[in-house]
């Protein structure tokens, strides 16, 4: 039976996309009477087995070398596309990680979503997720890995769009879709760019392409470079990262998983991208680069928030930075390891947040407070969650980065002191984003806050449960260090880290002086960082307000000199046409007597032109 499931291990995709298919008779106009709700159940159902399907698979994978199918696509001359796949693992360990969250997001929808008739919509683009991340990580080839995340993109604009008839919501499914597609263009180039040199998409052939190739070191860098534009785009990379900012619009069941795993499926295409990345030192720097300053300035940025969800979203960005840090130090197992723990911490905080918002009606943390006599779970699984993303032993996040620490202690000391600091600046922000909504008093919003249905309680429940006992899994895994290995100066420094963020955090926000201190800020610093330092009038100056000039320009020399001289000649046309039909009485002297004078005219042109 398990040499059976593993066999057939390539269908978890297709349970997603049969689901969508399914979906199709509650859309809107085809079936009324049951309402859209057994779209959702039908996805559900799908979802769950392919959840099983991976789970029974994963273990017939463990310590066995991994396997690769190839089904074929196209062969043209002397073109030939086949769709290989990985199964190892790993890979099937991503698709079980992504079919658990995405469950565990529709059942949470079953209640956030109640009363909403965008169901059948809204189902089947999380199927499509669902299959795209799956199909990702089952892929073993750059071409169809592309493909898929262009799939992706799409889904983002349209789950963020799905409230399409609020205005905001329109704005921000088009700037996430437009600003993944600046990355998406300049990655295309180096896919293409790629084939051309290696002869093959495949990454596993890439791996071995890369320990021997010869390239020039501009032709490698601008290769690198192409190559790491689409990653970041879906990582939310800066200047790539006000995407993610603007598709907090859409419903928080689809945040759940796009702030989870989602936004990591760039992340995992640069893992399997390293060794041809690795060809250019300058490339590796570059991802160094920009992983440190996202991962410092989302921190900060994070931290001067008032909207709940996007205090979150900035720590996202600042997670997936640390990836790209341990990617740009050739640290592919501690990116993996990073990627799992964040996401199944950040998905139990937005779960947690969904539920504050769905019965207070209101996104601003300065009218929240005091709300923990009323909900406790809520506030147990939020600290659970800040234990589960920062270093916190024994919890996930822990390992992970004390793996990439440790790896940077003694080669690079400096991003060592990167990832100390963002650790202690997220602890700091992820506690204040407690206090402001469980501590205190309560206000007006929140006076009347008792928890959500069971439909969103029970999936926060069971991914809190499972945020606990991540440490075991890893163990099990045998992803866990052994004890006596454990570099303790840097374990110490991570969780003296974490402390300090906290307790900085707690005095201000927990102890009643919350208030007073974001007075004594100085305000040019609070603005500075509330508007992600200006990013976005940086991007209308220098941008969108030269194109918008350019586009205007072009508009009017259009429409009035290349349309103004069509125009003129047509018009010229008819009124010459209108004006010679009045001289034409039908006899045939008056014809012979047109031609010749149009014969003496032209004679007489081509005379003067002689002389």
């Amino acid at each position: 039976m398990l040499e059976l499931f593993f066999q057939t291990v390539w269908l978890i995709p297709c349970y997603a996309l049969i689901g969508a298919i399914l979906t199709v008779p509650w859309s809107p106009g085809i079936i009324r009477r049951t309402g859209p709700r057994p779209a959702g159940y039908v996805n559900l159902l799908m979802t769950l087995l392919a959840f099983i399907h991976g789970l029974v698979a994963l273990p017939a994978t463990w310590n066995q070398a991994p396997q690769h199918i190839l089904i074929p696509w196209l062969n043209v001359a002397n073109l030939d596309i086949s769709l290989p796949l990985e199964i190892s693992s790993i890979t099937i360990g991503a698709t079980v990680l992504v079919t658990g969250l995405n469950l565990l997001a529709q059942i949470y929808a079953i209640g956030y979503m109640e009363m909403d008739w965008g169901w059948a919509r809204f189902y089947a683009l999380m199927a499509l997720f669902e299959g795209g991340m799956c199909a990702l990580a089952l892929c073993d080839s750059l071409f169809f890995s592309y493909v898929i995340l262009e799939i992706l993109t799409l889904g983002t604009y349209l789950l963020v769009g799905l409230w399409f008839n609020q205005s905001l919501v329109v704005t921000g499914a088009r700037d996430a879709f437009l600003t993944k597609r600046v990355g998406d263009l300049f990655l295309l180039m180096g896919v293409l760019a790629l084939y051309s040199l290696a002869g093959t998409w495949n990454f596993s052939d890439l791996a071995q392409w890369s320990q021997t190739a010869n390239l020039d070191p501009t032709v490698a860098a601008w290769l690198g470079l192409a190559l790491i534009a689409g990653p970041m785009s879906k990582c939310a990379q800066f200047p790539l990262h006000l995407w993610l900012d603007e598709a907090m619009e859409g419903p928080i069941p689809s945040t759940i998983l796009r702030n989870s795993v989602v936004v990591a499926t760039g992340a995992w295409v640069l893992v399997k991208l390293e060794p041809v990345l690795a060809l250019s030192p300058l490339v590796m720097a570059a991802t160094v680069f920009i992983g440190a300053l996202t991962a410092v300035g989302g921190t900060f940025i994070a931290i001067a928030q008032i909207d709940i969800k996007r205090a979150l979203s900035y720590s996202v960005s600042a997670y997936m930075g640390l990836v790209f840090i341990a990617v740009g130090t050739q640290q592919s197992e501690a990116a993996l390891l990073l990627v799992l723990t964040h996401a199944v911490a950040m998905a139990l905080l937005y779960m947690v947040i969904g539920g504050i918002i769905w019965n207070n009606v209101t996104q601003d943390l300065t009218q929240m407070g005091g709300i923990w006599s009323r909900r406790p779970i809520s506030g147990l699984a939020f600290l659970v969650g800040i234990a589960g993303l920062i270093a916190f032993p024994p919890f996930g996040s822990f390992w992970a980065l004390l793996k990439l620490a440790d790896g940077l202690w003694t080669t690079q000391p400096w991003l060592a002191a990167i990832v100390l600091g963002v650790n202690a600046l997220t602890a700091f922000s992820v506690t204040r984003v407690f206090g402001l909504i469980f501590a205190g008093q309560p206000k007006p919003m929140t006076v009347r806050s008792p928890e959500v249905l069971w439909q969103m309680i029970l999936p926060m429940m069971i991914l809190l449960g499972f945020t606990l006992h991540l440490p075991l899994v890893l163990q099990s895994l045998s992803l866990l260090p052994d004890w006596t290995t454990i570099n303790t100066q840097v374990a110490t420094l991570l969780v003296l880290s974490s402390l300090f963020g906290c307790s900085i955090a707690g005095i201000l926000y927990l102890g009643g002086a919350k208030f007073q201190a974001i007075r004594n800020v100085w305000k040019p610093l609070q603005d500075l960082l509330a508007y992600d330092f200006y990013t976005a009038k940086i991007y209308r100056l220098s941008i969108i307000s030269p194109v918008d000039k350019i586009s205007k320009l072009t508009a009017w020399f259009d429409r009035y000199l290349v349309d103004g001289v069509v125009n003129f000649v047509g018009l010229a046309a008819m009124f010459s046409g209108q004006g010679l039909k009045y001289n034409v009485s039908g006899q045939s002297q008056f014809y012979v007597l047109s031609i010749l004078l149009g014969m003496t005219l032209f004679l007489g042109l081509l005379t003067m032109g002689t002389l």
